[in-house]
């Protein structure tokens, strides 16, 4: 209803999903703790807003009918020191901090997953960079990597080899690296995304989302299906580096600032619901129906496909049947938000406990500065 909301929400393009099958999918905390300056992915600055605090998530996603499983994302290695020189003398800069507990492949190990037999048929990099693609020389030779269009023609031969390659040659020594192609017939769009079928049950796909980093992709994993006799389909959108903060995409002519904030980012002073508008006085256009940040220029690969892809994210995010999960959302990590995490559930009944509502405008509590200082307090 539009009197929900501050402004009259746009209706959201539809998405199209074919029917299909049920994917079981699980989400991993890979405990990656990173920390980042926000001015090096997004602007403009809002004041008290001046550090990322990051996770790192990997999804493990199972085809039931065949208890086939890969893994999309695979968050930072454990050892990040001994990653390609270009990419470690990076992350070694100001404001930046890497923690890792434990790899993936270890998490997998310790629960239940025999990753080390060859459980894993495959491991998706949603794209090239430290926090995704962890460390796949922990698994055996049989789980492939797969990679989005132009990657492997960009950036093999990886370190040594190449001294300037910001990947390890460990990472697919061995193995198969598979690039996904997106051109070649059945074509298939999924919302403003080309897709592809993975399982080819429609359980799960691969869109192609390019900007952000060369080869970039998502994934939309089906966790219910009326099929199946569930009373509606409902998805996971695994956004992955699509945006880096819930300001980036969050508000949208989609899912304008709501009038009232449950469960409300600034319970100090507003308990139990926050009036949406107060958010508004510090969004730096005073626009209730647009992000709070804008694409960092410097930061993606192509700044106008980047911004493109963010766009089309905010039609899934508008969607009631849709979560939407960005890779480093620490609002998710909330035990308010209800995230049944890996091993102990799925994500299967996300819906049915609201975990979608409850993160929305959790990330609103970066803010809290800004506001208060609007607001004339010290």
């Amino acid at each position: 209803m539009a009197s929900e909301y501050l402004y009259p929400p746009k209706p959201a393009p539809a998405l199209d999903i074919p029917p299909g099958a049920s994917a079981k999918v699980q989400i991993i905390n890979s405990t990656a703790a990173i920390q980042a300056p926000v001015g090096a992915f997004m602007y403009p600055e809002i004041p008290g807003h001046r550090l990322l605090h990051a996770p790192a998530f990997s999804f493990l996603v199972e085809q039931v009918s065949s208890g086939r499983k890969i893994l999309f994302d695979l968050g930072c290695r454990k050892d990040w020191q001994n990653l390609a020189p270009v990419v470690k003398n990076t992350i070694s800069g100001p404001d930046w901090k890497v923690d890792v507990q434990k790899s993936v492949s270890e998490i997998l190990q310790e629960n239940g997953v025999d990753a080390a037999a060859g459980a894993i048929e495959a491991i998706v990099w949603s794209h090239w960079h430290f926090d995704h693609t962890g460390d796949p020389s922990l698994f055996p030779s049989s789980t492939a990597v797969i990679v989005g269009p132009g990657m492997k023609e960009a950036l093999l031969p990886g370190y040594p080899t190449n001294p300037e390659s910001p990947l390890l040659e460990s990472d697919f020594k061995g193995r198969e690296l598979k690039s996904v192609d997106f051109d070649n017939p059945p074509t298939l769009k999924i919302g403003q995304f080309r897709a592809v079928d993975y399982f080819n049950d429609g359980s799960f796909y691969l869109l192609d989302s390019p900007g952000h980093a060369i080869g970039h992709v998502c994934g939309l994993a089906r966790v219910t299906s009326t099929l199946e006799g569930d009373k509606e389909d409902t998805f996971i959108f695994m956004g992955a580096d699509t945006a880096h903060h819930g300001g980036e995409f969050r508000p949208s002519p989609y899912l304008p600032l709501p009038k009232g904030i449950q469960p409300s980012p600034f319970s100090s002073k507003y308990p139990t619901s926050c009036p949406g508008h107060i958010f508004e006085t510090i969004h730096p256009s005073r626009k209730g129906f647009e992000p709070f940040y804008r694409l960092q220029d410097r930061l993606p690969h192509n700044l106008e496909q980047a911004e493109e892809s963010c766009s089309h994210m905010q039609e899934f995010d508008a969607a009631e049947n849709v979560f939407v999960i960005i890779a480093h959302d620490a609002t998710l990590l909330d035990d308010q938000v209800g995230i049944e995490w890996f091993p102990h559930g799925t994500l299967k009944n996300w819906k049915e406990k609201e975990c979608a509502r409850k993160a929305r405008w959790a990330f609103l509590r970066d803010f809290r500065e800004a506001v208060e200082e609007a607001e004339g307090k010290p």
